[in-house]
């Protein structure tokens, strides 16, 4: 793995990619990698205020070319003003989702066009794309589960009905099949350890090439 990478870690919510991506940052430090970690939406001062407005439960009127739109603002920040820098400084930087997440949930749950979904994406990234998308796969009723018993409220995309956060589920499956250099799949349902170690062999099989 060249220095100056970007890996994202996606799949439903409650699969465990906080835990998974805290692992990693911990096995690239031990090895001598500077990592940066940054998160969709969010990520900069003016991502992170977009985030509150996207997730925020009490809005279930927004409109879903409006949604699509501010993750199109957050990202193309986060692209010009955390990540590209990042990159040049030779960082690894590991994104708690991104793009890929945009047309599981925009595309194929929420039904907007592809064409356009493109267009707006292309935009926001301007000619830049993540090296590795590393899919936590989890059936999203047992994802929820995993959330509520965490005590955390759901936000408006986690409380969406359970159709669709399978279509999205699907949207992920979809993506990785269609771009199987760009996907790697990983069965979250397994022990956080198993997750952890299935992770760590796609990153050395990364570090190898």
């Amino acid at each position: 793995m060249k220095q100056g990478f970007m890996l994202v870690f996606d799949g439903s919510n409650g699969a465990g990619k906080t835990t998974v991506i805290k692992g990693v940052e911990k096995y690239l430090t031990l090895k001598g990698f500077d990592v940066l970690l940054t998160r969709e939406p969010g990520g900069t001062p003016i991502g992170e205020k977009i985030r509150e407005v996207i997730l925020d439960p009490s809005t279930p009127e927004m409109c879903y070319m409006t949604e699509l739109m501010l993750f199109g603002a957050g990202r193309a920040q986060h692209v010009q003003e955390k990540i590209i820098p990042a990159l040049a400084q030779g960082k690894i930087v590991i994104s708690d989702r991104f793009d890929a997440a945009t047309f599981s949930f925009q595309h194929f749950a929420r039904g907007i066009d592809l064409e356009t979904i493109i267009k707006i994406n292309d935009l926001a990234l301007a000619g830049f794309t993540p090296d590795m998308n590393i899919i936590l796969d989890l059936d999203p009723n047992e994802g929820l589960k995993r959330v509520i018993s965490r005590g955390e409220g759901l936000d408006r995309l986690e409380d969406e009905k359970s159709d669709f956060l399978v279509k999205a589920r699907n949207g992920y499956l979809k993506q990785a099949e269609q771009s199987p250099e760009k996907f790697e799949i990983i069965d979250a349902a397994q022990s956080k350890e198993a997750v952890l170690s299935d992770v760590i062999n796609i990153i050395d099989s990364l570090l190898e090439s």
